[in-house]
């Protein structure tokens, strides 16, 4: 490749970089605040994540049913919430704490039952939910109440082939000026 042509080729790239980086800046700076606050979730003291409860250490084989837990987490999802449907997203046991966080599709709320005896041990809002539907576009798909993660898909396919874009050129920001010194010094 020949000098003007190396250069043509620097100028767009750069164009490029610059206008995908001012097109798509506040997405980028949404990414990388809720990826630092994902990154330090489990060391916010509870505020993002709940801290896991210690419940009544017996042997694995009393613990009580997971029919149980969820039953007990649902009458309390109700005393809480009113007004709301309860719709249990999933069940995490954790067997060395004998504790079962049931958390709830709505309002990024989780109730902690104790294994050993039954007894609720913590409710509290799991803001670090809400900041990775957020990071990953999920949000948006929750605000439309969509089933497919259309918006997520969309989203993060923008976001990570714009990060593969600004690898690409700014590499290439960085060595084409090497290549063009170099291409000076053979004509």
């Amino acid at each position: 490749m020949n000098r003007k042509n190396h250069a043509y080729l620097l100028r767009n790239t750069r164009k490029v970089h610059r206008i995908t980086g001012a097109t798509l800046f506040s997405f980028f700076f949404v990414v990388s605040i809720t990826a630092f606050l994902l990154g330090w979730k489990k060391n916010s003291n509870g505020f993002l994540l709940p801290q896991t409860q210690q419940g009544t250490l017996v042997s694995h084989e009393k613990f009580i049913s997971i029919d149980s837990v969820q039953k007990i987490a649902l009458i309390q999802f109700e005393k809480d919430y009113k007004s709301l449907t309860p719709s249990i997203d999933r069940i995490d046991i954790r067997p060395e704490n004998a504790v079962a966080k049931v958390v709830f599709d709505n309002d990024y709320y989780e109730v902690q039952v104790d294994l050993g005896n039954g007894s609720i041990l913590q409710t509290a809002s799991r803001r670090s939910d809400f900041v990775e539907n957020i990071h990953d576009g999920s949000i948006l798909d929750v605000l439309f109440k969509t089933n497919s993660s259309v918006f997520k898909l969309i989203y993060t396919s923008i976001m990570s082939l714009a990060l593969l874009l600004f690898t690409v050129s700014g590499f290439w920001l960085w060595y084409g000026p090497k290549v063009m010194r170099r291409l000076r010094g053979s004509d």
